[in-house]
């Protein structure tokens, strides 16, 4: 992948965004033209990686591309995001808490009560800025493609939040071989290119096409001398779990012995890797089945399903590779940072459990065991075996717990940072944007830009970390806290108190001491009561700070997702279909006129 540019720490820090970066000779000559001053930024967002999804912290999952990144960069082992995507992606974008950038909780399982309150738009707020902008502002081309799930709005699109050019797909997710939903929550698919609704080729493939676009973008405009930021928001591993044949045969009998055999082994790749303790103790997995109770039958669709699954992520560390490679043959691989993150742990969601769902996948979709993977299959792993890609911490999406918070970063090609270095300091989304901005040499705004009141930035900039310069960003009193569909923590130095809303919790407060059991297993509520009522304290400063709503009575995740599908699918579907209402209503009209007229016919013959 090419020598990478390093210089000293102090360095590092003393002309960072004043001295342009040293391009290698052989990369120079490739290219034949001098490196920008400032560097290339490259953003990739996997969707739904659990904590040891990646071969850098502990996975048996193959990706080459993103460890390299990790051998020459830094990687994040205490780093957290909120437990599902457009928040994550919101706070990614603005380095603002997702209560106060508009995305409290995400349009899909929001509660109907929540809807449109202050925080809770479901869409960047007007008053939050994004990193795109503060970078297309200082002479940078911004670019986007894939994921976006902040607003599909004209005032919310792409275009009118700092980039450039943008090819995106509006909500959630779709299907990666074809243009069409993956699940009953759309009426239909939304893509947009340059903020104009677009249709995909006829050989798409998500990962691939998203690094496609962007190639396209970078090499369209790289004889200008402006660097660029170039954003890429794969869909995998979110559902519908799809991949390449290739890529899946890999992996055939792989997973055979079960999910459980495998949170064991990521237990060990994660302590081998570096990134947890070697004493780390296991996190409890309540909604695990065990393997030892599936017929063989069971058990082969179950090992089928992960083999797929890890397919789709290796596939996506390919275009990953793809995009590296491009870089290094122009000339800009030693002037570009890269940042790898996941945007929440691992997704629990099994639609073949609701009976709903599993309907309209059964319907639209295949779901046997040997085709599983190609077009027109679909796949989801459930909370077993999302309960294992986390390793040995606990929970997983949706929920507050680690493995629903603590996902992989990766941050490599900053000067003077320490190659191969793990970081377990307390780290936090909202600490990409500040971290960037001071890479580039950029000054953060302090809650006014353009000449206008804005969210003011929340989180720190990471670069002493990767330097070697400070062990920890945040003093040990300061407290970082979060919320989102009632599941909550609050973080205070080495400290976690955390509630989780069910099925996963019982939506009791619990303490945990992370540095030593990041699995959550041992509540210290009775042992550390003065921490812990401190903490409940912090926490409820935390909430009154940033319009935190309470969640209603009895609020339930799938019901919610439910409601969302019966107003953004069903009845959209019924609108569509007005004339053949208006066709079946005439028809019944029709008849039972001629009955009523009938039976007045009859009453007078037989009188």
């Amino acid at each position: 992948m090419g020598s990478w540019y390093r210089m000293s720490a102090l360095c590092a820090a003393t002309l960072l965004g004043a001295a342009p970066l040293a391009q290698s000779a052989s990369s120079a000559a490739r290219a034949g033209a001098a490196s920008t001053a400032r560097p290339n930024v490259v953003i990739l967002v996997a969707d739904d990686w659990g904590f040891s999804d990646v071969g850098a912290f502990g996975s048996e999952i193959a990706t080459p591309h993103l460890d390299a990144l990790a051998r020459r960069g830094t990687r994040f082992s205490n780093f957290h995001v909120a437990a599902t995507c457009s928040p994550t992606r919101a706070m990614l974008l603005t380095g603002v808490d997702h209560h106060r950038n508009g995305v409290g909780n995400m349009p899909e399982t929001m509660p109907p009560e929540h809807e449109g309150r202050p925080g809770y738009q479901g869409v960047l707020a007007p008053d939050t800025v994004t990193l795109a902008t503060l970078l297309r502002d200082q002479g940078y081309h911004t670019y986007i493609t894939g994921k976006w799930h902040v607003g599909k709005t004209p005032e919310n699109l792409p275009g009118q939040r700092g980039f450039e050019r943008s090819f995106i797909q509006a909500d959630s997710g779709t299907d990666n071989w074809e243009d069409r939903p993956y699940m009953m929550l759309y009426d239909k698919t939304y893509w947009f290119s340059q903020d104009k609704p677009a249709t995909l080729p006829a050989d798409f493939y998500s990962s691939r096409f998203f690094v496609d676009k962007a190639l396209e973008y970078i090499d369209a405009q790289r004889g200008d001398g402006k660097p660029f930021m170039a954003y890429i928001g794969f869909q995998a591993n979110h559902i519908p779990i799809q991949a390449p044949a290739d890529y899946v045969a890999k992996y055939r009998g792989r997973y055979d012995q079960g999910w459980g055999a495998l949170r064991q082994a990521r237990r060990e790749g994660a302590i081998r890797s570096g990134v947890l303790p070697a004493d780390v103790p296991m996190g409890e997995v309540a909604s695990t089945v065990p393997w030892e109770r599936l017929s063989p039958q069971q058990r082969q669709l179950q090992a089928r399903r992960m083999e797929v699954y890890a397919g789709m992520a290796e596939a996506m560390d390919a275009q990953i590779g793809r995009l590296v490679a491009h870089l290094r043959e122009i000339g800009q691989l030693d002037n570009t940072v890269f940042v790898f993150l996941s945007d929440n742990g691992s997704d629990p969601a099994d639609p073949f459990n609701i009976p709903s769902a599993n309907a309209w996948v059964r319907m639209n979709y295949d779901v046997n065991a040997d085709p599983l993977g190609g077009k027109g299959t679909f796949s989801a792993n459930g909370p077993s075996w999302a309960s294992a890609t986390v390793g040995p911490l606990s929970g997983y999406k949706y929920f507050a717990s680690e493995g629903g918070l603590r996902v992989p970063l990766i941050i490599a090609g900053v000067p003077g940072a320490r190659p191969g270095a793990v970081a377990p300091a307390l780290t936090h989304v909202n600490d990409i944007v500040p971290t960037l901005l001071e890479v580039v040499g950029i000054p953060a705004h302090d809650g006014r830009y353009g000449g206008r009141s804005v969210q003011a930035l929340s989180g720190h900039s990471l670069l002493a970390l990767m330097t070697g310069q400070a062990s920890s960003v945040r003093r040990p009193d300061e407290v970082l806290g979060y919320e989102l569909s009632g599941s909550a923590a609050l973080f205070k130095g080495d400290y976690k108190l955390v509630k989780n809303i069910a099925p996963l919790g019982d939506g009791q407060w619990r303490l945990f001491h992370l540095r030593t059991d990041p699995g959550e297993t041992q509540d210290l509520r009775q042992s550390q009561a003065t921490v812990f009522a401190a903490m409940q304290a912090d926490y409820a400063q935390y909430a009154k700070d940033n319009g935190v709503l309470p969640v209603p009575e009895g609020f339930d995740l799938q019901k919610a997702g439910l409601h969302y599908a019966v107003h953004h699918y069903l009845l959209p579907k019924l609108r569509a279909a007005w004339p053949l209402w208006l066709g079946l209503g005439l028809l019944l009209a029709a008849w039972l006129w001629w009955r009523r007229v009938r039976r007045r016919t009859r009453g007078r013959a037989t009188s």
